[in-house]
């Protein structure tokens, strides 16, 4: 197993790894909309802070080897389900091979973000 770790990424804020490695896959931790650069949220609505999540995500899996287009499954939580079909539009711009995906909404979310996602992909 191999432990995946990029500044291009916000820093884990706990006892985990950004993101593990086994087989031919990539279990990346949740990602928030923190801008790695300034260790902020910087956007404060849903479609803003989605562009960063997805963003985020994309630099995790370049670094472990992979890409947004081979995740397999996603599982996203919204601070508020009334911000699903925002979250949804952009969401569709970058998962365009339509992985499989779980969407729940949850009381509270680390730094008080609107959305965090998590992702398995396959590796290149």
């Amino acid at each position: 197993m191999k432990t995946v770790s990029t500044s291009n990424a916000p820093a884990a804020i706990g006892p985990y790894s950004q993101a593990k490695i086994t087989g031919n896959y990539v279990f990346a931790s949740g990602q928030i909309p923190v801008n790695p650069a300034t260790s902020q949220i910087e956007a404060d609505t849903i479609e803003g802070q989605t562009e960063q999540v997805c963003k985020n995500v994309a630099a995790l899996l370049k670094a472990a080897g992979s890409s947004i287009d081979n995740v397999v499954k996603t599982t996203c939580f919204l601070s508020d389900i009334a911000n699903f079909a925002a979250f949804n539009g952009v969401y569709a711009k970058y998962f365009t091979s339509c992985p499989a995906r779980s969407c729940v909404a949850v009381k509270d979310i680390p730094k008080g973000a609107l959305v965090e996602i998590e992702v398995i992909a396959e590796l290149n």
